[in-house]
């Protein structure tokens, strides 16, 4: 997670400064985010030993990057 936090987020956030945030191009980063953090998180295991994949409620109980984005554009202001 601190590779996340530390070094990807901060360089897709400053890459997406100066961009329009249409529909498709929200899905995308959202996309990606979900993408990295079930690879950093992996699979949970239940009681019964079985394996499930976590829900994006369970992965992004933080603020997702959208809305970080858009919080960085209203500090700039």
């Amino acid at each position: 997670m601190k590779l996340y936090w530390n070094i990807v987020r901060p360089r897709v956030k400053y890459a997406c400064k100066p961009w329009v945030l249409k529909e498709t191009l929200k899905n995308k980063l959202m996309a990606f985010e979900r993408k990295v953090l079930r690879r950093s998180f992996g699979t949970t295991k239940e009681r019964d030993g079985t394996r499930r994949i976590k829900t994006n409620d369970e992965l992004i109980r933080h603020n997702n990057i959208i809305n970080h984005i858009k919080a960085q554009r209203f500090k700039l202001v």
